[in-house]
């Protein structure tokens, strides 16, 4: 019988102990799952590169808040995606996240264009079961609240770059603004309209900068 490969990179094991549980158990008319897990972003990223050189994931199921062990880099679950689209372009990427908010979602698409987003609220056996079928015969899949935040994305081309994000990450960790320049390479009135950027797009134009960090930690963009 066929073997479905999955690899799931979430940094709570209980989190991918239950979908390997869940998923190898489940009398799948066709195939049988395997499923591999990753608890950091490092053993993500090694088990990625691994497999694009031998035996290939059929499906790749991400945490977008996936953090590295080493807090001065700016990397996470989508990071892994768009690695994933580089090296295993056959492999399936779904996002399996406590996110629905149609802006952190609309950064996804772009970015990843994944064949699949499940929050988890919504995330039972059943669900599990037909995501794992849909996507392997006929993607994508998207859970009810999922789907919810997709019609409600935003059709201009505003995004939040790898610029905004790593302003936004040494805002959180306390850097001035004056001292975020240089540690991106860009002048202080740039990070300053980059900021009023953010402001507008998250909706608190007349925020500070710690209202605009609580606001990209709800949306997971921090």
């Amino acid at each position: 019988m066929e073997i479905i490969r999955i690899l799931a990179i979430d940094d709570h094991e209980m989190t991918t102990t239950g979908y390997k549980y869940i998923l190898e158990g489940e009398p799948f008319e066709n195939f049988e799952v395997r499923v591999d897990i990753a608890t950091t972003y490092e053993m993500g990223q090694e088990k990625i590169e691994f497999s694009a050189r031998s035996l290939k994931y059929d499906i790749i199921l991400l945490d977008i808040q996936l953090f590295p062990a080493h807090s001065n880099e700016i990397r996470s679950g989508e990071d892994l995606g768009i690695l994933a689209r580089k090296i295993s372009p056959e492999s399936k990427v779904v996002f399996m996240s406590s996110f629905s908010d149609n802006l952190r979602i609309n950064s996804i698409f772009k970015s990843v264009d994944p064949d699949g987003y499940m929050v988890k609220s919504e995330i039972d056996e059943k669900s599990l079961r037909t995501m794992v079928e849909t996507v392997i015969t006929k993607p994508p899949y998207y859970t009810a609240g999922a789907f919810a935040a997709i019609r409600r994305r935003m059709t201009s081309d505003i995004v939040v770059d790898e610029l905004d994000k790593k302003i936004l990450y040494y805002l959180s960790i306390g850097t001035r603004t004056k001292d975020i320049a240089p540690l991106i390479s860009s002048a202080t009135t740039t990070v300053e309209s980059r900021k009023r950027q953010l402001k507008t797009l998250f909706g608190i134009e007349s925020g500070n900068d710690i209202t605009l960090i609580e606001e990209a930690r709800k949306k997971g963009f921090i």
